[in-house]
């Protein structure tokens, strides 16, 4: 009997990479969800209800594959950062985040044949106290204006940070891989058989 398909439902580059280290053989399928926050909905629960929406979205037009569905927020200075989506908005985003505190969610959910699996991975980040020069560089040189607080941390992005602690190191970019291959193996696609 042939395997069941397994589909990232996402259009994140970052995502796609970290799944291709897993091993696995993947499709990939835009899941056309409207991420807008609701109202008092805390970072950890957006993340999460994305993660699903993306998920069920496109497992609504293969019932039969195995799909993916990440999704990631920020959390610092008692608000959630999203994507910034210009040069000046994520500027703005890292002088706010420049010494403070801030917790990533990281979620994922897995949809096969109406059967969902959930996780959720925290990665506490510190960042450095930067410079507004500092600031302008790291935009100037990595325009990251597609990820949540302006930061690319899976690139140049990880020298804005002066610690970092998670469970799954692999969360921080987005896609927990631990956790991912753990869901894989209970649907009998374990990375390793």
């Amino acid at each position: 009997m042939p395997q069941d398909q397994i589909i990232l439902a996402s259009t994140s580059v970052f995502r796609r990479r970290s799944l291709r280290m897993l091993g696995v053989k993947f499709g990939t399928m835009a899941p056309a969800v409207d991420e807008t926050p609701r109202p008092h909905e805390g970072p950890r629960a957006l993340a999460r209800r994305l993660a699903r929406a993306k998920a069920l979205a496109v497992a609504a037009r293969r019932p039969r594959a195995i799909v993916i569905g990440g999704d990631q927020t920020l959390a610092a200075n008692g608000r959630i950062y999203g994507k910034p989506g210009s040069r000046a908005a994520a500027v703005r985003m890292l002088n706010e985040l420049s010494g403070q505190r801030g917790i990533f969610y990281s979620a994922i959910c897995v949809a096969r044949a109406g059967e969902l699996r959930e996780a959720c991975v925290p990665t506490t980040v510190v960042w450095r106290r930067l410079t507004p020069r500092q600031i302008r560089n790291y935009v100037a040189r990595e325009p990251s204006f597609a990820s949540a607080g302006g930061a690319q941390l899976e690139k140049l992005g990880i020298a804005l940070l002066e610690s970092m602690r998670s469970d799954d190191p692999s969360a921080v970019i987005g896609l927990p891989l631990i956790e991912l291959g753990t869901i894989l193996a209970s649907f009998g696609r374990g990375v390793l058989d």
